[in-house]
């Protein structure tokens, strides 16, 4: 067993991994997509939530851990996301798809809003049990993350790093990349002990993700 702080997710065991499979492979809906704090779901059920600055691979993620090609929206164009996306997982919990933070191709009004309204989700949704903050490997945690690290902290929202995007850099600079992580949340109480790296396009990951959120009480 390694003995780094922050070491990666193991594998599931493959009880967990068909738990996993059988809750995601059922039906998962679009519920709404809301622009303030009035239009949220009743805080009804447990609730687990992605966020990630713009263009980390968030939706692609999403549909690849849903198994649906466009459930989650993708697109080329960063910040494009200005809502927050309640998805129903198989009337158990709530994936929550929150807007992309950092660089967009908005105006400043408009991402000044939506990133309001994203921090106060953050810390005022009561059956929030866990936060994925996406990092793309290829560049590690940045100022931008550091911000909504911050956040999650001092909200005392758990939250677990989910490293995107493996496939496109070679092992050595994966290591570099989960070092400057590991250093990065060492200062931060609330981030979840383990680091889980995945890819969309190749699937890595993917089955661990599903095993961690099916397996949360």
């Amino acid at each position: 067993m390694t003995s780094l702080p922050f070491p990666l997710t193991e594998t599931p065991s493959a009880e967990t991994a068909e738990i996993g499979r059988k809750l995601f492979a059922g039906p998962v809906d679009f519920v709404k997509g809301v622009v303030s704090m009035e239009g949220l779901p009743p805080a009804d059920r447990l609730e687990i939530c992605f966020a990630g600055r713009s263009n980390v691979g968030k939706s692609s993620l999403i549909n690849a851990l849903t198994g649906r090609k466009s459930l989650a929206r993708t697109s080329n164009t960063p910040g494009r996301t200005q809502e927050i996306n309640f998805f129903d997982v198989g009337e158990k919990l709530y994936l929550v798809d929150l807007p992309g933070y950092g660089f967009a191709e908005a105006p400043v009004a408009v991402v000044r809003q939506w990133q309001a309204l994203l921090k106060s989700y953050l810390a005022g949704r009561s059956t929030l049990r866990r936060a994925f903050v996406l990092i793309d490997m290829r560049h590690g945690v940045k100022k931008v993350d550091e911000e909504i690290l911050d956040l999650l902290n001092k909200s005392a929202v758990p939250f677990q790093v989910v490293l995107t995007k493996a496939d496109k850099i070679g092992l050595a600079q994966q290591e570099q990349t989960l070092a400057q992580v590991r250093t990065a949340l060492a200062k931060h109480p609330a981030a979840f002990p383990e680091l889980l790296v995945t890819s969309s396009e190749k699937g890595e990951g993917v089955e661990t993700l599903r095993a961690l959120i099916a397996t949360m009480q």
